[in-house]
C-alpha cells in the first residue's frame, strides 16, 4: 500500500475570541494502475517494430536478394534444361493455339539434339586438349627459340637466344605473383559482390511479398492482365478446391485460361474452373479477386458463358471506368431520325467500348435504381430519339413535376407534371383511357387483321408515387396498391397483357424498388428491364428478375454517386454476348439544352400537336369545339388527323369515330370538309365561324 500523505491546514481567520488553530488532516494516497502485463507490452512492441518502416525497408532489401537468387537459379535451370520451351508449349496448348505448340515442342526437341551432341563432344575433349596443348606448346617454345637465336645473331651474344623463354617465364611468375596477392581478399569480397549481383536482380524485377514492398509499388495500379496474374489472382481467392486443382496441375493453372483479348477499355478472359468448385464461388468473392487483380471492386465483372462451369472475367484498364464516354449522336448528328419498327435507340456504350443501341419495338420498359443515378434522363434518351419518328404519339405523366420533361410539350399528346394525389389520379386515368384506346385497336384488328395503329407509348415517371397513393375514387377504390382493385396497378396489368400487339406500350420509371412500390406482376411485365445503381442484391433481383442475378448481373455493386448513368439492362432488344443474361450499358448524358433542341427537331417532323395538360373524365363532349381544339392555329387539317387527335384527346368519346362521323358533325354545323390538293380537309375558319354563328344563334334563343 502507498504511504498516507501529510496535509497541515492553518485558519488564518480565526474568530477574535479563538486561538489560531492548525488542523493535520491524513488523506490516504490513490492505489496505483495495476501494471501493464509483460506479455501485452511484448506484443505491442512486436506489432510497433514489425509495422514500422525500417522494419519493412531491412525486410524488403533482404527479400531482394533471396528472390533475385531464385530468379537467377530459374534462369540457369531454363538455359541447362528444356523447361523453357515445355512451359511455353504449355501455355500454347491451354490457349488452344496448338500449332504454336508444335513450334515449341520442335524447338524443344532440337534444343535436346544440340545438347547431346555438346555432352558428347566432351568426352573426346580432353585428348583433343592435350593434343592441341601440347602442338601449341611446342610451336611456341620453337617460335621463341627461332627468335632468341635471330636476337644473337643480331647482337652477337650468344645469351640472346634465352631471353625471349626467359621473359615469357618471368611474365608468369608475374601473374602468379598478382593471384597470390589478389586471391585473398577476392575470396571475402566475392561473396558480397555476388550478394549486390543478386540484390540488384531481386530489385529490378520487386520480388518480395506485398507488405513489404513500398506504397506506390506495392499498390500495383494500372498492372496489365498477364495470364500468371489471373493465375494467381484465382489461386489466392481462398477457394481451397480451387487453390489444391492449380497446384496439381502439371502448367501451374494456364489451361484453365482462354487467350486474354482487348475489349474496349479492359480484357476479358474466360475461365474453366476445375471439377469441384462452382462459379458461384467465384462470384461471390468479386471483390477479393478485383484486389488479387489490382484493381477496385468496379473494375471487375464476373458472367457466366453458354460452357460449363466457365466464368467470363472484364477486367477494365485502372480508372478506365471513371472517364466519360462521348456525347449522343443524338446531339452530335442534326440529321438522324428514328424508326420504331426498324430502329435502335442510340443509348450508350457497352463495356468493351461498341455501341449499345436498344429496340424499342413493341417492348414495354422498366427503368429503376436508387434516387439521383441518372433514371430520367436514360428513360428520356429513348423517348427524346423515339421523338424523331412523327408515326410515334406521347402520353406522359412526370409524377416527380420537376420540369425534365417539359420539352415534350408540344409532341406529348398528354402531359401532366406533378407529385400529388391529383397528378396521380391523372396519370391514373390516362392509363385507363390507354386500356379503352388497347381494347378499341383490339376491336379493329379482329375486324381487319391488317389493321394498321400509330404506337403509343404510355410513359410514367417516377412510377413508384402511383403505387403509394392512398387516395380512393368515389366508389372506394383505391388508386394506388397493387391488388385487384387498385386502379393504376390493373391499368397497367392490362396494357402489359396485351397492349404490345397494338402497339400501346407501358413505360415506367421507379426508384428504390420494393414490393409494395413496385408490384412483382409490374416488374415482370417489361420486355426491357434495366437497372441504376441499388443498394441489395435483392433489389437487384426485383429489378432484373432472378436469372440474370444469377448470370452474374449485380446493379448493387455499382458505386452510387460515382457510376452515375451506368445501367445494367436485360431484355431481347439489345445485343448482349453470347451465355449472358445481361450487359452494363454506359448511356451517353443529354444536358436540358441538348434535349431542348432534340425536342424542337421533333415538333418540326410533326404538324402541330395540341399537349393536354390535365385528363378530364368523359362526361359531356361539345364535338364542334373538340375539333376546334384540335385544329389549333392550322389553317387546315386532314380529316384523318383531325380523327387521330380527337380520339388522343378523348379515347372515350372519339376512340371509334370513322371519318363519316366527323363529317356529318361538320355538315350539321356547316362547315363541311372540302378538298385541298386532293385530300379532305377541315378548315380552321369554317369551324370558327360555325362555333360563332351558333353562340349567335343561342344568344338569339336566350332573349326570346
Amino acid at each position: 500500500m502507498g504511504d498516507n500523505v501529510v496535509h497541515l491546514h492553518k485558519n488564518t481567520d480565526p474568530p477574535a475570541d479563538t486561538a489560531t488553530v492548525t488542523t493535520l488532516t491524513v488523506v490516504p494516497e490513490p492505489p496505483a494502475a495495476p501494471p501493464v502485463p509483460l506479455w501485452i507490452r511484448s506484443s505491442r512492441a512486436i506489432k510497433t517494430a514489425v509495422t514500422h518502416d525500417n522494419t519493412r525497408t531491412a525486410a524488403r532489401h533482404s527479400l531482394y536478394a533471396a528472390g533475385g537468387a531464385r530468379i537467377v537459379g530459374r534462369r540457369a535451370w531454363d538455359g541447362r534444361t528444356a523447361a523453357r520451351y515445355e512451359r511455353y508449349m504449355r501455355t500454347a496448348e491451354a490457349a488452344g493455339n496448338f500449332d504454336a505448340a508444335a513450334e515449341w515442342e520442335e524447338r524443344g526437341q532440337r534444343f535436346r539434339e544440340a545438347r547431346h551432341r555438346r555432352r558428347m563432344d566432351l568426352l573426346h575433349s580432353p585428348l583433343d586438349v592435350a593434343k592441341g596443348a601440347g602442338i601449341s606448346v611446342g610451336m611456341g617454345i620453337g617460335g621463341l627459340v627461332l627468335l632468341g637465336i635471330a636476337m644473337a645473331v643480331a647482337t652477337k651474344d650468344v645469351s640472346d637466344v634465352v631471353t625471349p623463354l626467359m621473359a615469357v617465364v618471368e611474365f608468369i611468375n608475374l601473374l602468379i605473383t598478382i593471384v597470390q596477392v589478389v586471391w585473398g581478399p577476392a575470396l571475402t569480397i566475392g561473396p558480397f559482390l555476388a550478394l549486390l549481383a543478386l540484390w540488384s536482380v531481386g530489385a529490378h524485377q520487386k520480388a518480395a511479398p506485398q507488405w513489404a514492398l513500398p506504397p506506390n509499388v506495392r499498390t500495383g495500379e494500372g498492372e496489365p492482365i498477364t495470364p500468371s496474374i489471373v493465375v494467381k489472382a484465382l489461386r489466392d481467392l481462398g477457394v481451397p478446391a480451387l487453390r489444391r486443382a492449380i497446384a496439381e496441375m502439371g502448367d501451374a493453372g494456364a489451361s484453365m485460361l482462354s487467350p486474354i483479348v482487348i475489349a474496349g477499355c479492359g480484357v476479358e478472359v474466360d475461365v474453366t474452373l476445375p471439377s469441384g468448385v462452382s462459379t458461384n464461388e467465384v462470384q461471390g468473392k468479386r471483390r477479393k479477386l478485383a484486389e488479387n487483380l489490382s484493381r477496385h471492386e468496379h473494375e471487375v465483372f464476373i458472367t457466366i458463358p453458354t460452357a460449363a462451369r466457365t466464368v467470363r472475367l472484364w477486367v477494365a484498364d485502372s480508372g478506365a471506368l471513371d472517364e466519360p464516354i462521348g456525347p449522343s449522336p443524338l446531339v452530335t448528328d442534326e440529321t438522324m431520325t428514328a424508326d420504331y419498327a426498324k430502329g435502335r435507340a442510340p443509348w450508350g456504350q457497352d463495356l468493351r467500348g461498341d455501341a449499345a443501341a436498344l429496340s424499342l419495338y413493341q417492348r414495354h420498359l422498366l427503368v429503376t435504381g436508387l434516387s439521383n443515378q441518372g433514371k430520367t434522363a436514360a428513360l428520356r434518351a429513348l423517348a427524346l430519339w423515339l421523338s424523331l419518328d412523327r408515326s410515334v404519339q406521347f402520353w406522359l405523366a412526370d409524377l416527380k413535376g420537376a420540369g425534365d420533361w417539359r420539352y415534350f410539350d408540344g409532341i406529348a399528346s398528354r402531359l401532366i407534371q406533378g407529385p400529388t394525389d391529383d397528378h396521380v389520379i391523372q396519370a391514373t386515368e390516362m392509363a385507363e383511357d390507354a386500356v379503352t384506346e388497347m381494347n378499341r385497336r383490339l376491336e379493329a384488328r379482329r375486324t381487319d387483321p391488317a389493321a394498321k395503329f400509330p404506337p403509343l407509348i404510355v410513359l410514367v415517371d417516377e412510377a413508384q408515387v402511383a403505387f403509394m397513393c392512398p387516395a380512393k375514387d368515389d366508389d372506394s377504390r383505391p388508386y394506388g396498391g397493387s391488388k385487384a382493385t387498385s386502379r393504376y396497378f390493373m391499368a397497367v396489368r392490362k396494357i402489359h397483357n396485351q397492349g404490345r400487339a397494338v402497339d400501346v406500350l407501358m413505360w415506367q420509371g421507379t426508384q428504390d424498388p420494393t414490393d409494395q412500390n413496385l408490384p412483382k406482376l409490374v416488374r415482370e411485365g417489361a420486355h426491357t428491364r434495366a437497372s441504376l445503381a441499388l443498394g441489395t442484391e435483392q433489389q437487384s433481383r426485383m429489378a432484373l428478375g432472378d436469372k440474370a442475378v444469377n448470370g452474374g448481373a449485380a446493379p448493387h455493386l455499382l458505386r452510387q454517386g460515382l457510376d452515375k448513368g451506368t445501367l445494367v439492362v436485360a431484355s431481347d432488344g439489345i445485343a448482349i454476348p453470347a451465355g449472358q443474361a445481361s450487359i452494363t450499358v454506359r448511356t451517353h448524358f443529354i444536358d436540358d439544352d441538348a434535349a431542348e433542341a432534340i425536342a424542337e427537331r421533333a415538333k418540326a417532323l410533326r404538324d402541330g400537336v395540341t399537349t393536354l395538360h390535365a385528363v378530364k373524365r368523359e362526361e359531356e363532349h361539345d364535338p364542334l369545339a373538340d375539333i376546334a381544339a384540335v385544329i389549333g392555329d392550322a389553317p387546315r387539317l386532314r380529316t384523318q388527323d383531325v380523327i387521330k387527335r380527337l380520339s388522343a384527346l378523348s379515347p372515350t368519346a372519339y376512340g371509334d369515330w370513322s371519318p363519316g362521323d366527323l363529317t356529318r358533325v361538320l355538315e350539321d354545323a356547316g362547315a363541311e370538309p372540302y378538298k385541298s390538293d386532293g385530300r379532305m380537309v377541315v378548315g380552321r375558319d369554317r369551324v370558327a365561324r360555325a362555333l360563332a354563328d351558333r353562340e349567335d344563334d343561342g344568344s338569339a334563343s336566350d332573349a326570346g
